[in-house]
């Protein structure tokens, strides 16, 4: 069942028919897991309707995958959302950035010196590298952005 998602629109609100369009799952279908996964909570405004925002789109991209690619029953499945959500909890705690997709870059010590960092004395020299690291991701975020409408 491999299909291809299409890229999410820089939007700040989605509805539930553009959500179900993004994610390749019905609005019924999304008011259901609704009801099963705690975490996905869409604001609610009058008459009842659901407007989704972009970190949410991702939640049910993910549940999608986790029911329909990766096998998992609901009960499964909103175990692993629960353990995921712990494990970024966790890592925003330690001030990890954790961004799906995007393995981290790697640095090595000549990237050091094309990077012209001014450090005040007594700076420590890890955070230059540190620095040049951040700039890397960076320049990955930037690439992986490119492709978003």
């Amino acid at each position: 069942m491999e299909k291809t998602l299409p890229p999410i629109p820089a939007k700040r609100y989605f509805t539930i028919g553009e959500v179900g369009d993004l994610c390749g799952v019905k609005p019924h279908v999304l008011r259901y897991w609704e009801q099963e996964f705690t975490q996905l909570r869409p604001m609610k405004r009058r008459g009842n309707r659901r407007y989704y925002q972009h970190h949410e789109v991702l939640m049910i991209r993910r549940i999608r995958d986790l029911l329909y690619d990766q096998g998992f029953t609901i009960s499964g499945a909103r175990n692993k959302m629960q353990e995921l959500m712990h494990t970024e909890r966790d890592s925003k705690r330690n001030g990890e950035v954790v961004l799906d997709g995007v393995e981290p870059a790697e640095v090595d010590s000549s990237d050091q010196d094309s990077f012209d960092v001014r450090l005040s004395p007594g700076f420590a020299p890890e955070a230059g590298r540190q620095l040049v690291q951040l700039r890397r991701e960076l320049i990955e975020i930037r690439e992986l952005l490119r492709f978003v409408d």
